[in-house]
C-alpha cells in the first residue's frame, strides 16, 4: 500500500505527437490526477516526437534514448527501467510508444505498466494493430460501435487485463480519419480516469 499523501510518480513512453500525454498532464494540473499523480520522465526513441516538448512545457524532464545506440532491445529496455528507477517511477504509462517493450522491463515494473489502445480490446489488437491501420480493420469488419481501451501491458501486444473502456458509435460514411478523430477524444478522457481507477484500486490510495 502506498502512503495516502504520496503523489504517484508517472514516467512516460512515447514516440510521437503525444495527445494522450497532454491529456494525462492536463489531469496532473488540474483534472481528475491533480494531487495524486505527477509526471516525472517522458522518454521518447524518437528526437522529433513532439510529446518531448510537450512534457517540457509542462515542467517535466523530457530525454531522448536512441535505441540504434544500444547492441540490443533488451540492452536498450535496461537503460529506459535505469532512468525509471533512478526517477522512482510507480507507474509507467506507455502514450503512442511505438516499439515493443523487451527484457526485465516487466519484472521490473510488474502489473506497473499501462497502454491505451484505439479499439475495443480484445478486438483489433495485436502485431501491427496500430493507429490508422485499427480503424480501418474495425470499418472493413462493418462494426457498429468502436472505442478506446486501457490495459496493463504484459509481454504480448495488446494482451493485458483490460482497466476500462469508453465506446463510440461507427457511423455510415466514416473513414478511417474521421473514426480515429471520434476514438482520439475519447481516449483523451479515458487515460487519466484509468490512471485514477488503477490508483484507487492497484497502489490501494484513498481518493475523495
Amino acid at each position: 500500500m502506498v502512503q495516502k499523501d504520496k503523489k504517484i510518480k508517472i514516467g512516460a513512453l512515447v514516440s510521437g505527437n503525444g495527445t494522450n500525454l497532454q491529456s494525462i498532464l492536463d489531469a496532473m494540473k488540474r483534472g481528475v490526477l491533480k494531487n495524486i499523480a505527477q509526471g516525472v520522465i517522458v522518454i521518447s526513441n524518437r528526437p522529433e516526437a513532439y510529446a518531448l516538448k510537450r512534457a517540457q512545457e509542462a515542467g517535466v524532464e523530457a530525454l531522448f534514448l536512441d535505441s540504434k545506440l544500444f547492441g540490443s532491445r533488451q540492452e536498450y529496455f535496461d537503460m529506459i527501467c535505469q532512468e525509471l528507477e533512478k526517477r522512482e517511477v510507480d507507474l509507467i504509462c506507455l502514450a503512442g510508444f511505438l516499439l515493443k517493450l523487451e527484457g526485465n522491463i516487466f519484472k521490473k515494473f510488474s502489473e506497473r505498466i499501462l497502454n491505451i489502445h484505439p479499439a475495443l480490446l480484445p478486438k483489433f489488437g495485436g502485431k501491427g494493430m496500430y493507429g490508422h491501420f485499427v480503424h480501418e480493420a474495425v470499418l472493413n469488419a462493418e462494426e457498429k460501435e468502436s472505442g478506446a481501451s486501457v490495459h496493463l501491458v504484459d509481454e504480448e501486444f495488446d494482451h493485458g487485463p483490460v482497466l476500462l473502456q469508453r465506446k463510440v458509435p461507427v457511423l455510415g460514411r466514416d473513414t478511417a480519419q474521421v473514426l480515429a478523430d471520434r476514438v482520439l477524444k475519447e481516449e483523451h478522457i479515458l487515460y487519466p480516469e484509468a490512471i485514477r481507477l488503477y490508483i484507487q484500486t492497484k497502489l490501494k490510495i484513498p481518493i475523495a
